[in-house]
């Protein structure tokens, strides 16, 4: 229990133990602890393997919004915010019930700050082998939502993988949607699992996932070229349903509060319109978003909803309502009239 190898080991054999310790904010999924980010925000973009599973070791984890992986350890120090590795082996033996030895000056921290290419690789592959979405299931997901504007970043597969509760590969089909960067890279890919039956989100723990770097980067939706004016959410559904009541703009889905914090403004955007959730998490996420994007001299004005999202506000109160609601807030906040409704 003297080496790095040794401790490292010791916490992978306790990682449910450590995750709930350290990790609460979390939640167990299947052979999975799911959470926003190393730090131990809520949120599903870090996943740390439990268990054993088909060759695979626990303790290991990948943060599928920066690329970013690593073990227990990597999780510790940066919880401990921690001066030397002596201070993160002590407090990891102090965990494991252990006397507490001389340790290693340090260890190798290379690995955890590389983005994970093949990732990003295995999410364009994804996409190539998905189909536009016009006369399929994800269509119809849409559709029942009240979304009628849909684009070239969404695709259709209908046998896309996943890991259930109990470790085991299945497949259902799936909403594919690209994430892309400011210069219109592939990053990443967002899946949406589908009930096939009922066209509605299938009904599996985490239906909603991302594979490859969503940091920084989002789902986008142009109406013809990039312009100088954008409106960036959360949710795709959210997004979508400005996009049905403006068809015109330009939007972006950034997929959780925590991404749309992280969001990268493209460089020539002249107005940002920050389309939140109604919620604390949303409310922080404006904020640093906001910050950003002043810097960079960008006018920010936020949009709210009236309820959790603007896809609850577009079922509950009908198209003409929103786009009403929306078109008052944008022409108050930047003195003008506003077309393409």
């Amino acid at each position: 229990m003297n080496t790095v190898t040794d401790i490292s080991r010791a916490l992978a054999d306790r990682a449910e133990a450590f995750c709930r310790s350290w990790l609460p904010a979390g939640r167990k999924v299947g052979n999975y602890w799911i959470v926003g980010n190393k730090h131990g925000d809520s949120g599903r973009s870090l996943v740390i393997r439990l268990r054993h599973s088909a060759g695979r070791q626990p303790g290991k984890w990948v943060d599928h919004a920066t690329g970013e992986h690593g073990d227990l350890l990597d999780i510790l120090e940066e919880r401990l915010a921690a001066r030397s590795w002596g201070d993160v082996f002590s407090e990891a033996r102090r965990f494991l019930g252990r006397s507490d030895p001389v340790f290693p000056q340090g260890r190798s921290r290379n690995r955890t700050s590389q983005p994970d290419r093949n990732r990003s690789a295995a999410a364009r592959k994804l996409l190539a082998i998905g189909r536009p979405i016009q006369a399929t299931l994800a269509e119809r997901y849409l559709r029942l939502r009240g979304i009628a504007r849909f684009g070239s970043a969404l695709r259709f597969h209908h046998a896309v993988y996943f890991r259930d509760e109990a470790d085991r590969t299945r497949q259902l089909p799936a909403l594919l949607a690209a994430v892309t960067d400011n210069a219109g890279q592939v990053t990443g890919c967002a899946r949406t699992w589908l009930n096939p039956a009922t066209a509605r989100v299938a009904a599996i723990a985490e239906p909603k996932r991302v594979i490859g770097n969503l940091a920084g980067n989002a789902v986008r939706f142009h109406h013809g070229s990039a312009g100088d004016e954008l409106v960036a959410g959360e949710g795709i559904e959210t997004m979508l349903s400005i996009g049905t009541a403006f068809p015109v703009l330009d939007v972006c889905a950034c997929l959780t509060a925590t991404h749309l914090g992280q969001f990268i403004p493209p460089a020539d955007l002249k107005r940002l319109w920050i389309a939140r959730d109604n919620d604390d998490a949303g409310e922080r996420a404006a904020t640093l978003l906001r910050q950003r994007a002043e810097a960079l001299g960008i006018a920010v004005f936020d949009l709210v909803p009236r309820r959790n999202d603007f896809n609850d506000d577009l079922r509950e109160d009908g198209l003409l309502a929103l786009r009403g609601s929306l078109q008052t807030a944008i022409e108050a906040a930047r003195g003008g009239s506003m077309s393409g409704a």
